[in-house]
Parts: structure tokens; sequence; C-alpha cells
């Protein structure tokens, strides 16, 4: 018999690990047997032009958030470049279309794709602004909070620090430069360059 220090336990699994696949296989089970229902009921015919007139709307959809994305992020370069110009930092109120929420509508576009009567009616729900905007609000809150709780050392703690600003609003980029801690051994006593944007 040997003595010593116990193996060291597992880390402790978290519940979206463990409950996910177990939500995946009851939504795609749901998903089955409400095509069954559909089917028996209308036939099958009509259960395939639900479902193709789904990826049609659904590809719709997301090429329009997609063109949306696209002209926000542009009119939001164009903007940020007219501040930059014009000698002031860019802030918040420059970003357009901020509140559009085209990750939710897109989401929605691809629940639309997807074979399935059950995600396609979250997917319609999804296209409807106020549902969209209160997600979203939730989404920021719950993203907020987890950034807040993060424990010190973590990657999320390492994220928290990156966004930190200055008072002007401008991103202070550096790095830090220990004079007591031991030199490189062909680290040479030359001056370093300055950082640059």
């Amino acid at each position: 018999m040997t003595t010593g220090t116990p193996p060291p336990s597992a880390p402790k699994r978290s519940r979206a690990r463990t409950f996910l696949p177990l939500g995946i296989a009851a939504w795609l089970a749901l998903e089955i047997w409400l095509l069954t229902v559909v089917a028996g009921a209308a036939g099958g015919l009509t259960v395939f032009l639900l479902l193709l007139a789904g990826a049609l709307l659904g590809g719709t959809v997301i090429k329009r958030a997609g063109r949306r994305a696209f002209r926000n992020l542009t009119t939001t370069f164009q903007q940020a470049e007219a501040a930059a110009r014009s000698g002031r930092t860019p802030t918040e109120a420059d970003r357009v279309g901020a509140e559009d929420r085209n990750g939710f509508l897109m989401l929605g576009g691809l629940l639309l794709i997807l074979p399935g009567l059950l995600s396609d009616v979250v997917g319609l729900l999804l296209l409807i602004a106020p549902v969209r905007a209160a997600l979203g609000r939730s989404a920021e809150k719950a993203v907020e909070r987890r950034m807040n709780a993060a424990p010190p050392g973590s990657l999320q703690d390492a994220f928290q620090q990156a966004r930190m600003r200055r008072p002007d609003g401008k991103v202070v980029q550096g790095e830090v430069v220990r004079e007591d801690g031991p030199r490189h051994p062909y680290d040479t006593d030359r001056p370093r360059p300055p950082l640059t944007p």
C-alpha cells in the first residue's frame, strides 16, 4: 500500500454541459413528433410546403439582415472617420443600428431555415422587433452581470481589464515593463520603439 496525497478531484461539470445534449435531443424528438402529427392531419404535401416556405422566408430574412448589418457597419466607419478628422472621439451615439438586433434577426432566419415546425414558430417570434429588443436587453444584462462577477485571473477578468478605458474614451494600449525584474540575456539597453495604434 502506498500512502500519499489523494488524487485530484475532477472539475465540476457545468449544468449547461449536462443538460444541453438532453435539451437538443428533446427538441429533435418534439420536432419529429409535431411533423408526424401535422402530416397525419393535413397531409405530407402540406408539411413539405410549410418547410419550403420556412426555408425561403429564412433565407430572405438572413439576406436582408446581412445587408443591413453591412450598411450599418459602413456608416459607422464613415462616421468614425469623420469624427477623427474633426478631432473628436466617436461616442456610443455614433453607432448606427445599435438597437437593430441583427444577430437575433439572423438567428430567427436560421431557425426558419431549419426543418421543423417548432423552430419555425420561434424564428417567426424573433422577427418581431419588440421581442428582439427585449431579448437583446436581457442578453446584455446577463453578459454584464457575468463580466462583473468574474473571479480574478479568469479569462473574463482579462477581457474586462482589456476593456478599461481612459476618461476621454480612448483605449489605452501598452505593455508593462518591470525595471526590477530579471532581464533577458539578449536584451540590450537600446530604447524601445513607441507603440503605434
